[in-house]
């Protein structure tokens, strides 16, 4: 389950960095009572909003909530020298005689944009829930609290997911209008074709709500090559040379008729006549 839980934070922050520009180290404010409930539940409270936030942070905390930890009965002292190693949030409060509560001191430090909107991109870890149901009003405001030694972030307001989906729509519409603007592609060093750009039957460009004449085209450019599609040849460099065949040499004339005279078949063997001679039979031996 923690495991489970973890990764919906991952995607959380990622949501908020894409949307709302939230980078690391993340800004987060702490109030006077999730100081003194880590202490309670021995947390570390640094350790424990990295792993949640899955990036570093800088933890900061108000005026007001350090008068807070000043004025509180009984008096931590190790708390509140654990508080001034928080970066000092300046809320403009230190002049008045007592401070403001923790409600209308983060209302005043987080809403100080635009139209109400987060513009320092704070994150607010405070343990009040009437703060954290503020906050859920003001759009792009990640919210964390501490309940029962867990840490737990919550997910995003409906004001924040109406803000993220109508910043996603828009760009969607503003991408197809610039694709739409683009005309056609730029091709081989070709000029971009703009929209306000027609073309005639033979070729010739017009200038659409113009009353000149259509432009010449220009027939000095090099055609280019189509690529064959298909299947490719051998690697010339794998593939087995051929053999040069050698013509055959001449043969002299005398050759030639001899072999013409050779009768065509099976050829007959030549016997070598015997040095015996043969006598008649009528020849009459001597003795």
């Amino acid at each position: 389950m923690r495991g489970k839980r973890l990764k919906q934070y991952r995607k959380l922050m990622q949501q908020y960095g894409l949307t709302f520009g939230f980078r690391e180290p993340y800004q987060v404010v702490f109030d006077a009572d999730i100081v003194r409930d880590a202490a309670r539940f021995k947390m570390d409270l640094i350790h424990g909003l990295e792993r949640t936030l899955h990036g570093k942070i800088k933890p900061m905390i108000t005026q007001c909530s350090m008068r807070h930890l000043y004025t509180s009965q009984p008096k931590n002292e190790a708390l509140i020298e654990q508080a001034k190693t928080y970066e000092r949030r300046r809320c403009n409060h230190q002049n008045l005689e007592k401070p403001l509560s923790t409600f209308d001191c983060l209302k005043d430090v987080v809403s100080k944009g635009e139209n109400g909107m987060n513009k320092h991109r704070l994150i607010v870890a405070s343990q009040d829930e009437k703060v954290r149901a503020h906050m859920r009003r003001i759009p792009g405001v990640p919210l964390v609290y501490i309940n029962r030694s867990v840490m737990i972030m919550e997910p995003m307001a409906e004001a924040t997911e109406d803000l993220k989906t109508r910043d996603e729509r828009q760009k969607i519409r503003s991408g197809l209008k610039m694709r739409s603007t683009l005309g056609k592609r730029k091709r081989e060093g070709n000029e971009v074709e703009s929209q306000d750009t027609a073309i005639e039957e033979d070729g010739s460009k017009f200038v659409l709500g113009s009353h000149s004449l259509p432009a010449a085209t220009d027939n000095t450019r090099p055609e280019r090559k189509k690529k064959r599609k298909g299947p490719k040849g051998p690697n010339p460099l794998s593939a087995k040379k051929p053999k040069k065949r050698t013509p055959p040499a001449p043969q002299p004339d005398n050759l030639l008729e001899d072999n013409n005279n050779i009768p065509s078949g099976k050829r007959r063997r030549k016997r070598k006549p015997s040095s015996r001679q043969e006598l008649p039979e009528f020849a009459v031996l001597d003795g």
